[in-house]
């Protein structure tokens, strides 16, 4: 009994010690500061610019699971017209009404192999497009880039005539929830606005994207090119100070024109659309083909939607491509493989954000080029959350003309990383964008530069070999903790999330 004892004693001793070892090992960022009752603050820096909360993208900003949502049409293949039973059924659907909770009901499609010649289309709400996992397979056949399954909307967002309101602040820093504008009065909660940073002159001069190196194609940057619409909802009114629901990603400063704010409709947008538990694939000639399915699942004109459990094969572009209007999508345990295209520009960004709002999280690509990856003019937040890259052709970041506001937390890649002035790559790249964390991430090889003026670019906790990028005279990033273990939060975007909702 004694030997027992002093053995279950030093099994303790033992835990105790790796324990307190473990913790010892642990770290926190300087940029925020953990608070006895467990949650996070940020640490401004002299103009106030804070790490911004990413708590609130993807589907109905994360303050509701995503549905199970009753199956009210069951197909199965039949190998003559699976494309146009599909879309019979959807055309169905989208005359029924929709409930309460803004659904029509899902249609679930059976195991089997379904053939398509062309495209699926999705243009109304509340329609779920099911499958059975992996042994519901929806085949792309024959010829032609095209989509797979389009999830689209109409229209554009417009601007409500006399509603617009200048901020008056000189500095709105990264991070802020609110600002004084000069005019409240056509304003309420509840109010869907467009928070509209302008492109001006003196910035593109100051970025010295007006002075890109030269070849054939290039386009210098143009100031009215570059105005950037982020939409946001007021939650709060308090004088002439006006709060949104989600953070300047961005900061706005007189001298490059300050910010205004507009009142905006958007018709068009549909809305509780779900692509869900099924595998899409292309057919293909050879390795190289690139007259064949495309993109897989494509959202535009769409918000509060959902890709969950799909599999892409043999596509050229990508598993999943959200759109300039797709807002608050959520896409997870996604896989995209063996995308079948030569391996050069425009081609095997596995999982596109061109939106806003929007959530990637836990999924994997293999053999892709820009697995986890924006576009020109981003306006976030955006995150990219636990997700894994193999086999990797490309880098994995912002990919060119100023995205604005990515968090990549726990992404791992067996390539690259970068967040730099890309300079006269396509037909003008330049800087990739500001406000682009990488937090806890895995690669080989991690590039992250400033822009010369209009905010910073971070990697922390990054276990990588630190490279200066393709141009070597930008001002470095602000890096900490480079190959460090231990870093807490494990993940920003889940902590965040959790002392929003105060809820583990």
């Amino acid at each position: 009994m004694l030997m027992k004892l002093k053995i279950s004693l030093l099994a303790y001793i033992s835990l105790f010690v790796c324990t307190q070892q473990a913790l010892a090992q642990n770290w926190i960022s300087n940029l925020v500061q953990l608070h006895k009752g467990g949650k996070l603050s940020y640490v401004p820096n002299a103009k106030g610019d804070i790490l911004p909360n990413f708590s609130r993208v993807g589907y109905h900003q994360g303050n509701q699971a995503i549905p199970q949502v009753k199956a009210v049409k069951e197909l199965s293949p039949n190998g003559v017209n699976d494309q146009q039973q599909i879309q019979d059924a959807i055309n169905e659907l989208a005359k029924m009404p929709v409930n309460k909770a803004g659904m029509r009901g899902a249609i679930l499609l059976k195991k089997g192999t379904y053939e398509i010649p062309g495209t699926l289309n999705i243009n109304a709400s509340g329609i779920v497009l099911r499958g059975e996992g992996s042994e519901t397979k929806l085949v792309a056949i024959g010829t032609g880039q095209r989509k797979l399954i389009s999830v689209n909307g109409n229209g554009k967002p417009r601007e409500v005539p006399q509603s617009r309101a200048k901020i008056t602040d000189a500095y709105v820093p990264v991070g802020a929830t609110s600002f004084q504008v000069s005019n409240v009065d056509q304003f309420k909660v509840g109010d869907d606005i467009i928070v509209l940073r302008p492109g001006t002159t003196k910035w593109i001069q100051d970025l010295k994207m007006d002075q890109i190196e030269a070849r054939e194609g290039l386009i210098q940057w143009k100031a009215e090119d570059y105005d950037l619409y982020f939409e946001r909802k007021i939650t709060a009114i308090k004088g002439q100070q006006v709060f949104i629901d989600n953070p300047v990603v961005m900061a706005m400063e007189t001298q490059y024109g300050g910010g205004e704010i507009y009142k905006y409709t958007f018709e068009g947008r549909i809305s509780e659309v779900g692509i869900e538990n099924m595998w899409l694939e292309s057919a293909y000639q050879s390795d190289t083909d690139e007259n064949h399915g495309w993109d897989a699942v494509w959202l535009n004109r769409v918000e509060n939607a959902w890709v969950s459990g799909v599999t892409s094969k043999y596509f050229g572009y990508s598993c999943v491509n959200l759109g300039s209007y797709s807002k608050q999508v959520t896409v997870k345990n996604c896989t995209s493989l063996a995308p079948k295209s030569k391996i050069e520009g425009g081609r095997r960004y596995s999982f596109n954000n061109d939106g806003q709002l929007n959530l990637v999280r836990d999924c994997l690509a293999d053999e892709g080029r820009h697995d986890y990856v924006t576009g020109a003019k981003v306006a976030g937040p955006n995150v990219f959350y636990n997700c894994k890259s193999t086999n990797a052709k490309a880098d994995i970041g912002p990919h060119h003309r100023w995205a604005v506001g990515t968090l990549y937390d726990n992404i791992i890649t067996d390539g690259e990383i970068n967040i730099q002035d890309r300079g006269n790559w396509g037909t003008g790249h330049g800087w990739a964008g500001v406000t682009q964390i990488l937090w806890n991430c895995q690669a080989v090889k991690v590039a992250v530069q400033n822009p010369y003026v209009s905010g910073q670019n971070y990697a922390i906790g990054v276990m990588a070999t630190k490279v200066t990028g393709r141009l070597k005279d930008r001002p470095d990033g602000t890096w900490e903790g480079l190959n460090k273990k231990g870093l807490m939060p494990a993940s920003l975007y889940l902590k965040q999330l959790e002392d929003r909702q105060g809820k583990q």
